[in-house]
């Protein structure tokens, strides 16, 4: 069992707060895992009996009644209600599952989960944790739905730093395993390839791709598909929804809008399986509005995507620190500089400007820095920016950490990633 102590760290910090407890992510990422085995670990441990937890995992075939949302509060009330001098803890897994209802006892009026979890939330003696798979359902709706009083605590698959606390050995060769075949969990018990492969691709397509059709009503199944395997393609590369129609035009010789294009993306984004990077100009401190760039939340999804035939270590080597500083809860865009030098007006780009509260970092990703033309192109953009916020270049080509004449620290991917450096 990974003991995935940043993620049960934020879960106890959130404990009694008042709020309900939203768990989200990828489907498949240990969701269930950190709260009906960690967390529920953790509360055993602590002095809670098992009686005080009510556990519901609504995509058990024995809960499915529960996917009403009238009949889960009926539930939970009868047990929390007649027992308020205790205090219990309520677990509901996958509540996306859950249906809208209509009340016919109370004028007929249209009832959702979140009508049902925020009368329960009342109940000083229940603390209510969720986990959910699909932000249309949950993240984008929690502002509206919960009127501002939810916790949303935001999962990933394992990072390198767990995924190697797990299969430990030689670090470079886990980190190419990590690299070809993501953190899902399940990844890690699978020991032959073909099995990891049949794995990653079975679950594509039965699991994520279904789902986005089956819950947004996708009526271009074909179209979604050249979508994703568009964006497996490009990861950290720029793109639009235009550019991405105009390319799926060329190949299926037929007019794809991209407003259509547009939604889908969306679709995507919402389940989890990717995340939009957006461009920011570091000196005139505003957005742009396209192009973007496009991560995979998993590496071994998008390679699976595929058929693991295109595995370019440079992209996948910046797709992987993307999601290590989005999981660690950094805001992460993609920076734009402009170099006026030699009467140029050039956009220049920085991998990535990371920002933590009022902390700022700026990283470069390079797989190697050998040639002069290639390390000028890295460094130079970070001098651009001309300002005193740390500068990191985090490369897979040397095997110290260093700091060079330019106050440029150079680290090493993997002392990176297992966290034995410190970014701010």
């Amino acid at each position: 069992m990974v003991q995935r102590d940043f993620y049960l760290g934020k879960v106890i910090r959130s404990m009694w707060n008042g709020e309900i407890k939203v768990i989200t992510g990828i489907r498949r990422c240990g969701k269930s895992v950190l709260l009906f085995v960690l967390f529920h670990e953790y509360l055993l441990k602590n002095g809670v009996r098992e009686s005080q937890i009510i556990k519901i995992e609504l995509d058990q075939r024995r809960n499915y009644k529960y996917r009403n949302p009238i009949t889960l509060c009926e539930y939970v009330e009868s047990i929390v209600a007649a027992n308020t001098g205790g205090q219990f803890y309520l677990f509901i897994d996958e509540v996306q599952f859950t249906q809208k209802v209509v009340d016919k006892e109370n004028g007929g009026i249209e009832v959702t989960i979140y009508d049902m979890l925020n009368e329960l939330k009342s109940y000083k003696n229940l603390d209510v944790y969720v986990t959910g798979s699909n932000s249309k359902g949950l993240s984008r709706d929690i502002a509206t739905e919960f009127r501002g009083r939810a916790t949303q605590i935001r999962t990933y698959p394992f990072s390198f730093k767990e995924f190697y606390s797990a299969v430990g050995g030689d670090e470079g060769r886990s980190l190419d395993e990590y690299m070809l075949y993501g953190g899902l969990p399940r990844i890690i018990v699978l020991n032959d390839e073909a099995d990891k492969k049949e794995y990653l691709s079975s679950l594509y397509r039965e699991l994520y791709v279904k789902d986005i059709v089956e819950r947004n009503g996708i009526g271009r199944e074909d179209m979604l598909d050249n979508i994703l395997d568009f964006l497996a393609s490009q990861i950290g590369s720029l793109s639009n929804p235009t550019n991405i129609a105009n390319a799926i035009t060329t190949l299926r010789k037929e007019n794809v809008n991209s407003v259509l294009v547009a939604s889908y993306i969306q679709h995507i984004e919402h389940s989890f399986l990717i995340k939009t990077a957006r461009r920011y100009d570091v000196k005139g401190k505003s957005y742009f509005s396209y192009p973007n760039k496009y991560y995979y939340s998993d590496m071994g999804l998008r390679n699976s995507r595929l058929n693991f035939r295109q595995f370019d270590r440079g992209h996948i080597m910046e797709n992987v620190i993307y999601n290590e500083l989005v999981a660690r809860g950094y805001s992460v865009d993609v920076g734009v500089v402009t170099d006026r030098s030699r009467g140029q007006n050039a956009q220049k780009e920085i991998d990535f400007v990371v920002n933590d509260a009022d902390r700022r970092i700026y990283i470069q990703s390079a797989l190697q820095m050998g040639g002069e033309e290639k390390a000028d192109s890295e460094l130079k953009s970070l001098l651009l920016a001309k300002d005193f916020f740390k500068k990191v270049i985090v490369r897979m080509d040397i095997s110290h950490n260093y700091y060079d004449d330019n106050g440029i620290f150079h680290c090493n991917l993997i002392d990176f990633l297992l966290g034995r450096i410190d970014l701010f």
